[in-house]
């Protein structure tokens, strides 16, 4: 995959700086500053030659969910079921091409040229094959259907039905106007999406996979989504509609339609096999683009981590590292170029934060790093802003508060001190979290599994054991049954 930086630049305390206190920063951190891509894109599974899928959506998606990822054993588990499911789709408007994403998100997606892409995230949900089945036969529908250029038609419709309005002088018409035309292509987003569940179903009964598993896995990933993240901070957009039906409403005619084809449990089929193939797969963040673990944030190739203050959760997203308190504090992690050659001062009062209070600026130099730090005052938001100088790029910590500064000043410094350099020896140690499947004993319980897990906080097990196995209290695996734990 193309080598970057890891997955920082704008986050989601961008959104609360928009939303309350301004733009500040007039020169945001791009990918395209950072490392250069020394490795060209491989083709997609199934490709006939290279570039033969070099659309620019597919360089889209390569770009934004971490390029391909590599693994001989799910890429084969996973050709199989679309093999089965084409098979039974017959011709489509175009033909069939796999790739597995190196995404810990729980995603896929559909292209019209018939690109059919899955996260590694939403395959080690998955607890069977026909689970997996389900959301490779939804986007096989899609294909089928032709959604992507229908939407795409659609939304040039709605464009045009706002430009009309913008000759009238009077607010309340326009706004009326724009309104009705995303509303309406909402509306035809979400007809696409219950047309390609239900011939989604149909077609994983025609190639024989449980039709009952699309909705079993729609709650596994309204489960999934439900674990604790950093949505406190984000900014919610009054009025937004979603593209996707509400998750209940989903289950309830995936079930509907499944019913068509027998009842829950007649088709299902054992899961070992799949749950094998699942041995050893990456979870979570690629080291190569940093990682989390519990507090502290580690990036290999670039050889640096730092760790959060108690209290603080951490997410490495495809743009920047973020954290937050969950209550009054947010916390961005990212880099740029050192353009300053090396003078923070000037750095710091070159103008890429605003409402910065120049008096603030301090530059120091301690256990062998370079750090100026300052603050700033925006709309009643208050900032501390550290920056650590880097052999070719400049470390940027930015906390945002609608408290006083002093009120996270000791979380701020103890975040600056913590960051380091890795030593050849720390960088070759570090390895990503990996799926292992396990045979339940007798004696075994949902917290002892749990608690076997690594590399993740101890607050963390039991939810994400529970939701990555869909187990609970009421529903317990049984004992010789295969369960899915992260280990390092």
């Amino acid at each position: 995959m193309a080598r970057k930086w890891p997955r920082l630049a704008a986050f989601a305390l961008v959104l609360v700086l928009a939303g309350c206190a301004g733009r500040v920063f007039d020169a945001p951190f791009r990918e395209s500053q950072a490392l250069p891509d020394t490795n060209a894109p491989l083709p997609a599974m199934g490709e006939p030659e290279p570039g033969a899928n070099d659309s620019v959506e597919h360089r889209k998606l390569m770009a934004e969910y971490g390029g391909r990822y590599e693994d001989p054993k799910v890429a084969a588990m996973v050709a199989g079921i679309v093999g089965r499911l084409s098979a039974a789709a017959g011709p489509t408007n175009s033909p069939l091409r796999l790739t597995l994403l190196n995404s810990a998100t729980v995603n896929a997606f559909a292209l019209p040229d018939g690109g059919l892409y899955v996260t590694r995230g939403l395959i080690a949900l998955a607890n069977d094959e026909s689970e997996l089945a389900a959301v490779i036969a939804h986007e096989i529908a899609h294909v089928q259907a032709d959604h992507a250029r229908l939407r795409q038609r659609q939304a040039s419709a709605a464009q045009l039905a706002q430009r009309v309005s913008e000759v009238v002088n009077d607010p309340m018409i326009r706004a009326d106007s724009a309104g009705q035309a995303v509303t309406s292509l909402a509306r035809f987003s979400q007809q696409q999406e219950l047309e390609a569940d239900e011939e989604g179903v149909k077609l994983m009964a025609a190639a024989g996979f449980d039709p009952f598993a699309a909705a079993r896995f729609l709650r596994s990933m309204e489960r999934f989504a439900a674990l604790p993240t950093l949505n406190s901070v984000s900014a919610e957009q009054p009025g937004f509609l979603s593209t996707h039906p509400s998750a209940p409403d989903r289950i309830e005619r995936a079930t509907q339609t499944a019913r068509q084809f027998g009842s829950p449990g007649a088709t299902r089929k054992p899961s070992g096999p799949f749950l094998r193939s699942l041995d050893g797969m990456m979870f979570g963040d690629d080291p190569s683009e940093g990682f989390v673990r519990g507090r502290e944030f580690v990036h290999v190739d670039m050889g640096i981590a730092f760790t959060v203050p108690d209290g603080y959760t951490l997410r490495n997203t495809s743009a920047a590292v973020l954290a937050t308190d969950g209550e009054n504090t947010a916390i961005r992690f990212d880099a740029a170029r050192d353009t300053a050659r090396g003078d923070l001062e000037a750095y710091l009062k070159s103008g890429w934060v605003r409402g910065l209070i120049p008096d603030s600026v301090r530059v120091t130099e301690e256990g062998g790093k370079r750090v100026a730090t300052g603050s700033a005052l925006v709309d009643g938001w208050s900032f501390r802003i550290g920056v650590v100088q880097g052999r070719a790029f400049l470390y940027r910590f930015i906390f945002a508060s609608s408290k006083a500064a002093s009120s996270y000043e000791p979380a701020f410094q103890s975040t600056l001190a913590s960051f380091r350099i890795l030593s050849p020896a720390q960088k070759a140690s570090m390895r990503p979290l990996r799926i292992r499947t396990v045979a339940v004993r007798p004696n075994d319980t949902i917290p002892g599994l749990a608690a076997r897990m690594r590399g993740v906080t101890r607050e963390m097990q039991r939810p994400l054991f529970e939701a990555l196995n869909a187990v609970d209290a009421t529903n317990p695996p049984t004992v010789g049954q295969l369960v899915k734990i992260v280990t390092e």
